[in-house]
């Protein structure tokens, strides 16, 4: 479960009057996530998201993450908004962590994938690098390419564990990427993390993205090969061709890839594939047993980088350049 900070009846109390949303009427802890702790708080104003930052999150990158929501929302793109206080703030202390409330959107992630919800997906990862290419603010990508290789020293020792011979292929995988990585690539604001239970649909409408904490500056192309590994394989990881087409279709009719974009596409897949297995194994090996949150299985990621391995044009993915 993801709330690490427990928080009293009177502290949340307090805080809301910060912000003047009225007697805290409930306070329910949220399953979902693992970076910070979450709570479903409903006041007399309504119904808010209260987050309190963990360790893991950078204070100093709060005002990138609050800030890109307050962008994307005036810009029509549906996310949740920072709740300010009247002194103007969005951001302050809870229980001895940076603290905010944020708007509450309805909706559900979707437990089973399918073909409508990928199309919606490509559309508005489309919609929401376009709406935030004035945003002033700059984040860069701690976990691209160049912070691989520490994440993977990190877990060389004890890598075969998981899987034989595995500290071998991910160091020959790495060096491969690191030798061939593109650039140049149009780039922007990007979410970086729009996994399914990051995105919310009533029925096949998609009515909103949530959890912009890993956002940062990065090119475009590499978060569309994040959303090809999170949402176009199968349980049993085999790779849906048609829902591949319908999200990358989807996008590319709102923003347009270039040539040198689509060419990539491959090798950012395959990128992004070990990015995950990476931050999935260290979490998988150096998680202590009892742990409120499960780590998630990094094997899941191995399975998609030895198919993006066996890829050899952006034709796989039911386009052709």
């Amino acid at each position: 479960m993801a709330v690490y900070t427990d928080v009293s009846d009177e502290e949340v109390a307090e805080f809301a009057t910060l912000y003047g949303l009225g007697e805290v009427l409930s306070l329910k802890g949220i399953a979902e996530g693992v970076e910070n702790s979450n709570y479903l708080m409903v006041a007399e104003a309504g119904q808010f998201i209260l987050t309190l930052y963990e360790k893991r999150v950078n204070e100093a990158d709060l005002p990138f993450f609050l800030g890109l929501m307050e962008h994307l929302a005036a810009k029509g793109v549906a996310c949740p908004v920072p709740v300010k206080a009247p002194d103007g703030q969005s951001l302050h202390t809870l229980a001895g962590r940076p603290a905010a409330i944020i708007t509450f959107l309805s909706g559900m992630w979707p437990k089973r994938i399918r073909p409508p919800h990928c199309a919606e997906v490509g559309a508005a990862l489309a919609e929401m690098h376009i709406a935030g290419q004035d945003f002033p603010m700059a984040r860069p990508n701690d976990l691209s390419v160049a912070g691989w290789r520490p994440l993977l020293d990190a877990c060389l020792d004890r890598a075969d564990e998981v899987k034989p011979d595995l500290a071998d292929a991910l160091s020959r995988e790495l060096d491969w990427i690191e030798a061939n990585w593109p650039a140049d690539l149009p780039a922007g604001v990007i979410h970086a993390d729009l996994f399914p239970d990051n995105v919310f649909f009533q029925r096949d409408r998609l009515t909103g993205l949530i959890d912009f904490y890993f956002a940062c500056t990065d090119a475009f192309a590499y978060d569309v090969a994040i959303c090809l590994n999170a949402w176009c394989f199968e349980p049993d990881r085999a790779f849906n061709v048609t829902k591949a087409k319908l999200l990358l279709s989807s996008y590319r009719a709102r923003r347009p890839f270039s040539m040198t974009e689509l060419n990539a596409l491959p090798l950012l897949a395959r990128g992004s594939a070990l990015r995950f297995l990476l931050t999935r194994l260290y979490d998988w090996l150096n998680t202590p047993a009892g742990a409120l949150v499960k780590p998630k299985d990094p094997l899941e990621y191995w399975a998609k980088l030895r198919f993006h391995q066996g890829v050899s044009s952006p034709a796989a993915y039911g386009l052709e350049a």
